[in-house]
């Protein structure tokens, strides 16, 4: 075990290594290069250590500070009163109101705390709650300036959106007389993270928004037989503009509404790790919406509640509000969400969104990074929103070992996945957003023939040496309205009319079907300890993905998964879909994302050919747009004799069948491409092998 598998997620406790430093300059042993940079490295560990002393001075500790979802918002208690608490501490003067009171703007006055707390206990009447279920509430506050103003309560668990009387959301008291029961643990965590990124709203074929339900009984069961062992659920959170992909977040604590209830969202959790499957809430902490009256901006009447005041608190390109991560209140608060999601919904772990923007006083707008070390460090970093995230990761890790954190950063930032006892961040994966970027470019720009072998085989393993990375060759990201997905770029128009098994197999639907199975199996091979695919594109789904707006008509067309067209068997689709599930099953088989970065031995410019190792295997693939070979010549370290494990151009996969699997490939022991053996292979074009030692 290395160093940083070896050390403890916290930074209260000792690396493994005896000599290593206890005060977050360890990650330095790993990489030298951090050197000038002990400093910085040293002050952000000592401000998390800070952070965790002065909580468990005060706050009883980490643990009980983020369970502030149980005394915060409404709270239900034995006798059926109920107790309502909100944190606004500009505001002059509080009162509940709602459906309950007759909206009575006076009759439920709150008490504030020294703290800028507010609470009230609204008495139970006839041993019943006196607040209904699925009634309405709000906080009506005094602001500094004597103005009278509505809001939602911040740590509200249900709101819900009537379009046709106003976008705005209506908080509601959500107390289901049955509580939903868990049936099933949590799974073990994952060797290695196969994730499938899903949204449930799209996940039907029809155009209209899909259910927790439909998901559940639909969705699931498709993710579990093509193989992947984690779904990352995205737009979960409560987010008023469907448009927003789910990253304009409103009611932090809200699970959407549009989708069904928070059991039937329960239910699909149970259902998922039932079928021992991982589930991530795809959470967003980076930033929050900017609306007033459904959200937290102006919460108590000031800019600076929830977020940093003026220039600081305001994100230009996302038009969105920025948490102020120095903040006691806002720590428990986002702290705190991270929890409730783990215990009252049972999630797994979080892919955390814009970590760029909370490690960056920039946010990385207008920024590009080269990969100098003094773009990490510095008066660009904002430490309270890097501090914020050691913290997190410490709680999540500590409760929850077996929780699993992605961080969605494109600056590559050192440490961010290293253990927080050496001085890392504590992530357990970061994202490789530089993979699906290339393989745009390559398609949009390139001639195949003209394909940079050197460079794809660069990109796939340029990562940072023992920092797990999730590598992808598109996501939700290259799906959107403005881009198109691979296979789009791939086929474009004879999408269309070519993809039925009773018409042509044109010359572009030949390349697309044959160069998507190749780009992903390479991705999947070289790019990362852990793989993700977005719901759909394990099939080549065709078009882009634009929600319903006002510029589309507010139509519904593109904003969904068409799923049927796999189930067609006269179609293509199938036969991608076919491929993607080998690959998934053959890598929980032979485990190549947990095995050591693979070694790469031949990348052919001129042939079009990239021959690798990793896990034991042997991968062979001639991205050539015409040319063949027989008796190709590739190296392999391990002697003896070679059977196909998986072939690109099996029919099943919509190939031509061009290889005898039957073959063995033996190896003769003469150095070849620095591998101590040699074997030969007859390698079609545009076709990949995957070659194991016989059993």
């Amino acid at each position: 075990m290395n160093l940083n598998e070896a050390s403890a997620d916290s930074v209260n406790t000792a690396p493994a290594d005896e000599t290593i430093p206890t005060d977050g300059t360890g990650v330095i042993k790993l990489d030298p290069w951090l050197e000038p940079f002990r400093d910085d490295l040293r002050r952000r560990f000592a401000k998390a250590q800070d952070w965790i002393d002065k909580l468990d001075k005060y706050e009883g500790g980490l643990d009980k500070f983020s369970r502030g979802y149980e005394s915060f918002g409404f709270q239900v208690l034995p006798n059926n009163d109920i107790e309502y608490r909100e944190w606004a501490p500009s505001a002059l003067d509080a009162h509940l109101i709602g459906d309950f009171n007759g909206w009575n703007r006076e009759s439920h006055r709150m008490v504030r705390n020294e703290f800028g707390v507010w609470s009230i206990t609204v008495p139970a009447v006839d041993g019943k709650p006196a607040i209904p279920h699925k009634s309405k509430v709000k906080i009506t506050l005094e602001t500094p300036s004597g103005e009278r103003v509505d809001r939602l309560p911040a740590w509200i668990r249900r709101v819900e959106q009537d379009l046709s009387v106003s976008p705005v959301y209506d908080a509601i008291f959500w107390n289901p007389p049955e509580k939903y029961k868990f049936k099933n643990p949590r799974p073990p965590k994952p060797r290695a993270a196969r994730v499938y990124e899903a949204h449930v709203g799209i996940s039907t074929p029809e155009p209209r928004v899909g259910t927790y339900t439909e998901f559940t009984k639909n969705t699931l069961p498709r993710i579990h037989k093509l193989g992947y062992n984690v779904i990352q659920l995205m737009a979960i959170q409560e987010h008023p503009y469907y448009a927003s992909f789910g990253y304009q977040v409103t009611s932090l604590f809200a699970a959407s509404s549009r989708y069904g209830t928070p059991e039937e969202l329960m239910e699909l959790i149970d259902t998922a790790h039932g079928l021992g499957i991982t589930v991530l809430l795809d959470v967003v902490h980076s930033h929050a919406s900017k609306n007033v009256l459904d959200g937290l901006n102006m919460f108590d009447g000031t800019d600076h509640c929830y977020f940093h005041s003026g220039a600081r608190g305001r994100h230009d390109l996302w038009d969105s509000r920025l948490y102020n991560y120095s903040n006691h209140e806002v720590l428990r608060f986002l702290l705190s969400n991270l929890r409730f999601y783990m215990e009252e919904y049972q999630f797994d772990g979080f892919r955390f969104d814009g970590v760029t923007s909370i490690l960056y006083t920039h946010h990385g707008i207008g920024t590009g990074f080269s990969g100098g070390y003094h773009e990490y460090f510095g008066h660009n970093v904002d430490e309270d929103g890097v501090v914020y995230l050691m913290v997190a990761n410490e709680m999540l890790h500590n409760i929850y070992p077996e929780c699993i954190t992605i961080a969605e950063d494109v600056s590559g930032m050192p440490a961010l996945c290293l253990k927080l006892s050496l001085g890392g961040v504590g992530f357990d994966y970061r994202l490789a957003m530089a993979v699906p970027d290339m393989w745009i470019k390559i398609l949009k720009e390139t001639k195949d023939e003209d394909w940079d072998i050197g460079n794809i085989a660069f990109t796939l393993t340029n990562r940072r040496h023992g920092e797990k990375t999730i590598a992808y060759a598109e996501s939700h990201d290259q799906a959107l309205v403005g881009d198109k997905t691979l296979m789009m770029w791939l086929c474009d128009k004879e999408m269309y009319t070519n993809m039925s098994t009773l018409t042509e197999n044109t010359p572009i639907i030949d390349r697309g079907i044959a160069l998507h199975k190749m780009i992903r199996l390479v991705t999947h091979g070289l790019g990362g300890e852990g793989y993700l695919n977005f719901e759909g594109n394990e099939f080549g789904h065709p078009e882009w993905l634009d929600f319903p707006r006002e510029g589309n008509g507010n139509s519904f067309h593109y904003a969904r998964r068409q799923f049927n067209l796999i189930d067609d068997d006269l179609l293509r689709y199938k036969f991608l879909n076919e491929f993607d599930a080998a690959m998934q099953h053959l890598e929980s088989k032979y485990m190549w994302l947990s095995a050591p970065q693979a070694y790469i031995s031949l990348k052919n410019e001129n042939d079009k050919v990239l021959v690798f190792e990793r896990a034991g295997l042997l991968w062979i693939l001639n991205f050539h747009p015409f040319k063949s070979f027989t008796d190709y010549r590739v190296g392999v370290e391990h002697s003896g004799k070679y059977k196909v494990v998986l072939n690109t151009d099996r029919k099943e996969f919509g190939g031509h069948e061009r290889i005898d699997e039957t073959v063995r490939y033996f190896t003769t022991p003469f150095e070849w491409n620095n591998r101590k053996n040699f074997t030969q292979v007859y390698l079609p074009s545009r076709v990949a092998l995957v070659l194991a030692l016989e059993e």
